[in-house]
């Protein structure tokens, strides 16, 4: 009776197992992302920190789409276009930008925008513009989140969701990596990856405003799948943050579209299956 319990068991994990591995995951766009100073970045020593002086240091947005500059720190800061070095370049300029203040851009071309703080010269951040089709799956093997399963899932203690895509890991070239947390904002989180023992990516104090980012790895060593840590670090903006902070979620043998993890758990689980039943016919009863 056991046996045919714990068989059963066994199969319907499998069965769920299978379902989560082929059930499409929908991805947020990057049609809005706020930037905010980091709080007493108006001294120095915000620059050597994770987060930098800007949070996030570095944010993505699509062509069109809308990006706040928020400035929610006591002193008054600028996001100028541009770098200390090289002044204004001219995408945008906020001017003197007082407490509770903000200010909205709209980028028009697919690029790198770095800018910076004229007032304090050590902030400094980089925003990405990508066309919105950027995250698309193509012949090429690039990354599709607006159809298709996750490469791999998995969940925090508090029950978010926490989903991974990828590319296509390919000997020589930078592997792009995607991760969102359900429902989540202002998310903070480290990512380690490793191929083959080896570490390919090492992003600390990452900071995601609508619970979606995007990171890259230095170009992999072979073809092969990788292994994916991510440490969460807390919700919030300022000290102290919230959740399950150091909680850590790791995806094995991860490659793109078909969600590895559930796919282990279902061979694991037939295994279970045809292990439980070979024993309960191989082994009499006394």
């Amino acid at each position: 009776m056991k046996t045919k319990v714990i068989s059963s068991f066994f199969v319907l994990f499998a069965i769920a197992a299978g379902i989560v591995a082929m059930t499409p995951a929908a991805f947020a766009d990057h049609s809005e992302v706020t930037i905010l100073p980091a709080s007493g970045s108006g001294a120095p020593g915000c620059e050597a920190t994770p987060d930098g002086c800007y949070i996030p240091s570095t944010a993505t947005v699509d062509v069109g789409g809308k990006v706040i500059m928020s400035n929610t720190d006591t002193a008054a800061h600028t996001f100028t276009a541009g770098t200390p070095e090289g002044g204004p370049s001219g995408e945008f300029d906020t001017g003197l930008l007082m407490a509770a203040n903000s200010f909205e851009w709209t980028p028009t071309a697919a690029g790198e925008v770095p800018y910076f703080c004229m007032v304090h010269p050590w902030m400094k951040g980089l925003i990405i513009v990508q066309e919105k089709e950027a995250e698309d799956h193509g012949d090429n093997g690039e990354m599709t989140h607006t159809e298709g399963a996750a490469s791999a899932t998995g969940m925090l203690s508090d029950g978010t969701k926490v989903s991974v895509w990828t590319s296509t890991p390919t000997a020589g070239e930078a592997m792009d990596i995607s991760i969102e947390f359900e429902g989540a904002e202002h998310v903070n989180h480290d990512m380690a990856v490793t191929q083959n023992g080896k570490e390919v990516l090492n992003d600390k104090g990452a900071h995601h405003h609508d619970g979606t980012g995007m990171h890259k790895t230095a170009p992999l060593s072979s073809s092969d799948p990788v292994n994916i840590t991510v440490t969460f670090q807390g919700y919030g903006v300022n000290d102290p943050k919230t959740g399950p902070i150091g909680e850590k979620v790791v995806f094995s043998n991860v490659v793109p579209e078909f969600g590895t993890i559930a796919m282990m758990v279902l061979a694991a689980a037939i295994i279970s299956i045809v292990a439980v039943t070979a024993k309960s016919r191989v082994i009499p009863r006394f």
